[in-house]
């Protein structure tokens, strides 16, 4: 280390004993940063920016025939309620929230699942497949599109 440079230890864990531990073998060392989980982490280290980024319009949101409230976690086609799962009802409000725009694997998955996105995109694939199906039902209705190596965005009907 140089100068007035002082090192930062982070230390993942949910096991007390673990994180008492290290605290004690690195405590002299500089800084110590000890959190429960990834997620937890993540809140400390983002910046307003990128929280922003990933957050959901509080108001009911319009997408043509579509309304999306995630307040109520409601949504409706034509003023039907449709039946989608939690996850399902997370990504859609995701995806649909202004201004519609790619949404990279990465971010998606990190808005919905909460979780450290470690570049498996199976829960997210099989989630958006449902997703799919269920919004193909709706005449002329909003469509996921899938952007090859990228992300999903979601595209008026």
């Amino acid at each position: 280390m140089t100068g007035g440079e002082v090192p930062l230890v982070v230390c993942v864990s949910t096991d007390p004993a673990v994180r008492e531990r290290l605290v004690s073998r690195v405590d002299d060392l500089g800084a110590v940063l000890v959190v429960n989980n990834l997620t937890e982490l993540r809140t400390m280290l983002l910046s307003t920016a990128v929280a922003d980024e990933l957050a959901v319009a509080d108001g009911p949101t319009h997408l043509g025939d579509l309304l999306l409230d995630p307040l109520s976690t409601e949504v409706t086609w034509r003023g039907e309620a449709l039946a989608l799962t939690p996850l399902e009802r997370a990504t859609l409000l995701r995806l649909a929230s202004p201004p519609l725009r790619l949404w990279t694997y990465r971010q998606l998955f990190e808005a919905v699942w909460g979780g450290a996105y470690l570049d498996d995109r199976a829960a997210l694939h099989a989630t958006v497949k449902r997703l799919r199906r269920k919004l193909a039902a709706l005449p002329n209705g909003p469509r996921v599109r899938t952007v090859r190596g990228a992300g999903y965005h979601l595209v008026s009907g």
